[in-house]
């Protein structure tokens, strides 16, 4: 009994530091919108925002990115390379998400460029200005 109680106990205050750190797991499953910002590159390309969020009910999310132009062919996430759909003029991505409490680290290939570049970007989310869009 005394056991049970001291794995609870260490459990809530672990969940308390979390809290209070600015933890946030993703949410529960469903298409929800956030509020993204884009740093890396020369500042000149941006990304839709806000931006859709879907988290499946397995707990696995995706974030869908739309670029400013479409000009990119290619993102690289966690090594893992991702293709576009051209949507309306504009490079569009779906990429994982693991959290959101920590800036997403991506690579993105231009083409607008006299070659192509890969450019390293960084995404960082907004938590209070998630709302479900479902």
């Amino acid at each position: 009994m005394k056991k049970r109680i001291l794995v609870f106990t260490l459990a809530l205050v672990m969940l308390a530091a979390a809290v209070s750190c600015g933890w946030k797991a993703l949410p529960g499953a469903g298409t929800y919108t956030i509020e993204v910002k884009l740093e890396g590159g020369t500042g000149r390309a941006s990304i839709a925002s806000p931006a859709e969020l879907v988290v499946f009910p397995d707990g696995q999310a995706s974030l869908v990115v739309i670029w400013s132009s479409d000009k990119y062919d290619y993102m690289l996430v966690d090594g893992e390379r991702y293709e576009p759909a051209i949507k309306d003029g504009h490079s569009l991505f779906v990429i994982p998400v693991k959290t959101l409490d920590k800036p997403l680290s991506v690579i993105a290939d231009t083409t607008a460029m006299s070659t192509p570049h890969e450019i390293e970007y960084t995404i960082t989310f907004d938590v209070s200005s998630l709302k479900n869009a479902s």
